[in-house]
């Protein structure tokens, strides 16, 4: 049997005050997921643990039927593996964004306005240059990635993951300021110091650097600051195969998903024209996993379009981009699978949801629907937060949901 799991990055939310308290799920017209749960079973999947962070990592690695309590270790290690960068077991790495800071001292937004890939390489490779290498016995390396999503490293074995920092896209609008890194233990005291002194010149590096006098004149957002969170150090996890008995394969524009892909063992498959944001190549991401089911049991669609417009607090593109989700990419699959004969199950969910009134994740359960071989239909007609309750699977943790599409 196959199985195909059709993933909207923060697509649930919570009640919105322009919709008259209904959420973006009841709104958009969706009828291809709409089947998913017409058709399946419905419930929902508690992709966040107590006590973990609300964000993708955890959560995506929950839906893939890992334990995040027992395998997470940072988001920066992670995206350090689907950008090939290599680290020794007491390295440590960790997310860095560039963003752009108002005249205030506030976070304007987690993105520098989407910055292009290239814009954002000639920073990133500035700040190797005069920022990174050794500062006496504390190397740094600046390791360039997609948009705003870089990797910075601290190789070497002097560092220590033990510190807290804030993820940006969670306070938009606060103060850089108060949002500096902390340490958790003494050992960390000296990690903290060498990492607040990096954001310090790099905002000095960053502020009339050419590529933002251009951003500025266009009057695009700078990406006047670098900013650093998720800290780790490389996970050890075994394989999807070795968990499950199943070959498969990963389609994402984004390096966190691609790297889980990499340590579960997954092929990684890279769609032309994979943006992250509104304008990625839903058809393509489609077509992808329908060939890959040729050599696979499993493939994971994820799509980040609608966590990016949760985070803009832009309600009207979060509607678009799931009824893009379901008219360009569900539609497909769902097609192309009947038009191929496949046995199979096919699953739709957020990891986690990203409301558009906050911008920030939540980690409230989210909304799941399956339908294929051996489903019974369980009454729902409609797939969203609130109807998915009535249906027959509950509340689902732990490896719960991966185990049941899967057939197991």
């Amino acid at each position: 049997m196959k199985t195909v799991i059709i993933l909207g990055d923060g697509m649930s939310d919570h009640p919105v005050k322009a919709l008259d308290g209904k959420t973006p799920l009841m709104v958009a017209k969706k009828p291809h997921i709409d089947r998913i749960a017409c058709e399946g079973a419905c419930g929902l999947f508690k992709s966040i643990p107590d006590g973990m962070p609300n964000g993708s990592a955890v959560a995506n690695l929950s839906v893939l039927g890992y334990d995040p309590r027992v395998c997470f270790s940072g988001r920066g290690t992670l995206e350090a593996a689907s950008m090939g960068v290599e680290l020794g077991a007491e390295d440590v790495a960790m997310r860095c964004n560039l963003l752009c800071i108002d005249d205030d001292g506030r976070i304007k937004n987690h993105s520098a306005g989407h910055i292009s890939t290239e814009e954002s390489h000639q920073l990133i490779a500035d700040l190797d240059r005069e920022l990174g290498g050794g500062s006496g016995d504390r190397p740094a390396k600046f390791h360039p990635g997609v948009s705003f999503r870089h990797v910075l490293s601290l190789p070497g074995g002097w560092a220590s993951a033990e510190f807290d920092c804030a993820p940006p896209h969670d306070h938009v609008g606060e103060r850089e300021v108060d949002l500096q890194p902390t340490a958790k233990s003494e050992g960390a005291a000296e990690t903290v110091e060498r990492l607040i002194q990096l954001q310090r010149d790099a905002r000095e590096l960053l502020e009339n650097h050419p590529v933002n006098v251009i951003r500025r004149e266009l009057g695009k957002d700078p990406a006047n600051a670098m900013w650093v969170w998720s800290p780790g150090k490389r996970p050890t996890m075994q394989t999807f195969n070795d968990l499950y008995g199943k070959t498969g394969a990963v389609i994402s524009a984004v390096d966190l998903v691609q790297g889980l892909g990499i340590y579960a063992g997954l092929e990684k498959i890279i769609v032309p024209g994979a943006t992250g944001l509104y304008d990625t190549n839903y058809e393509g991401k489609a077509q992808a996993a329908l060939d890959a089911l040729e050599r696979h049991d499993f493939v994971y669609v994820h799509v980040e379009a609608t966590d990016e417009a949760g985070h803009e607090r832009n309600l009207d593109l979060k509607i678009r981009c799931i009824e893009y989700l379901d008219d360009r990419i569900t539609r497909t699959i769902l097609d192309g699978i009947e038009a191929r004969g496949y046995e199979a199950r096919v699953a739709v969910l957020p990891d986690h949801p990203t409301p558009v009134e906050t911008g920030a994740h939540a980690s409230d359960p989210v909304p799941v629907a399956v339908m294929g071989v051996g489903i019974a239909p369980d009454g729902v007609d409609r797939y969203d937060e609130d109807a998915v309750i009535r249906g027959s699977l509950g509340l689902l943790e732990g490896d719960r949901f991966l185990r049941m599409a899967l057939g197991e």
